[in-house]
């Protein structure tokens, strides 16, 4: 198969795009036909090596957590999915190799739900990881109630566009920082806006006197710091970006695969809850410039990469005596 992959630490320079092994379907996994793969700022934070103290890498590492696509072979122990259904999954494992810049990924049924209807594969591709942290962060860290004032940092990114609109969902008021240029489109997504930098505080503060009920923070330093300030008391405080909030009496928050969780957000986006919000799109082979631009910040809702496929569809597929997948439609394996 095609794919993105690098086999040491550095730049974008690492990425190379060609030919791969195959995957192996595991009893436990589905092989996903790749349609869209969103990229996230954990990518080019893993190529750089950032989590190493984590995640051991298996070099070549394939990047990419996120996915759309199409099921073309279930594992022998999988009931959940069936050949043809469209799913979206955070395709995260506790190393760094089989990723989803790639044609094909072979991807556990715990990180998969199925793909909502109304969302193409593009902006399906951008709810799972950004969706999932935002939930999670909400309803498990932060415990948002409906009537609670929550200030959600950098509204306008990926994850913080996805914390607004479900805080919203829950019945909250929402406070968003932002730049100038990007407060309309965070007053669509359900958020008051407020503007980054100096006076940032005094400026919540107008909007919310008494303090705000729960602080998501996407960003980290100074603006955790500002953020501990801005709580009314019995307030609570969640990082994704910094693990001192722990000093602040703050929970820091790292996103975990739950295929429950990723089907509750799936119907959210089906009764229009919740939208995806493309900036740019890329061809696979163009991997490494999406995640230039992941890493010079300033996106506006999601990065995707794309994978192109042939207008004949191989629905049909088999394995042959030594375990090769092909289709009715082709000749030889994929």
């Amino acid at each position: 198969m095609k794919g993105i992959s690098y086999s040491r630490y550095g730049g974008p320079e690492v990425l190379e795009y060609g030919e791969l092994r195959d995957p192996k379907v595991g009893p436990d996994q589905v092989l996903v036909k790749v349609r869209a793969a969103a990229v996230n700022p954990v990518d080019w934070k893993c190529r750089e090596g950032h989590l190493d103290p984590l995640l051991d890498p298996v070099f070549p590492v394939i990047p990419g957590w996120d996915v759309s696509g199409v099921v073309v072979q279930p594992g022998v122990a999988v009931t959940e999915f069936g050949v043809g259904d469209e799913v979206v999954g955070y395709v995260r494992e506790d190393f760094l190799s089989r990723g989803t810049f790639a044609e094909y990924v072979a991807a556990p049924v715990r990180t998969l739900a199925r793909k909502p209807r109304n969302l193409s594969f593009e902006e399906a591709a951008g709810l799972p990881l950004a969706g999932l942290t935002a939930y999670q962060v909400l309803v498990r860290s932060l415990d948002v109630q409906r009537g609670e004032t929550v200030l959600v940092h950098a509204a306008a990114g990926g994850v913080g566009s996805l914390a607004v609109q479900i805080a919203a969902h829950l019945g909250a008021r929402v406070i968003g920082t932002a730049g100038p240029s990007n407060h309309d489109y965070v007053r669509r997504l359900g958020a008051e806006p407020v503007a980054y930098g100096e006076g940032l505080a005094e400026r919540v503060r107008g909007l919310a006197p008494e303090g705000v009920d729960a602080v998501f923070d996407t960003v980290g330093g100074e603006t955790l710091k500002a953020s501990a300030n801005l709580l009314a008391p019995e307030g609570r405080l969640a990082s994704i970006a910094d693990p001192e909030v722990v000093g602040y009496g703050g929970r820091y928050a790292f996103v975990r695969p739950d295929a429950e969780d990723l089907r509750r957000l799936s119907e959210l986006a089906e009764r229009g809850a919740v939208t995806v919000h493309v900036q740019e799109t890329f061809p696979l082979e163009r991997a490494a410039d999406a995640q230039r631009l992941s890493q010079e910040g300033h996106t506006r809702g999601k990065l995707v990469v794309t994978v192109d496929w042939d207008a004949e569809e191989d629905n049909v597929w088999a394995a042959d005596d030594e375990g090769a997948l092909y289709t009715t439609s082709q000749e030889g394996t994929f």
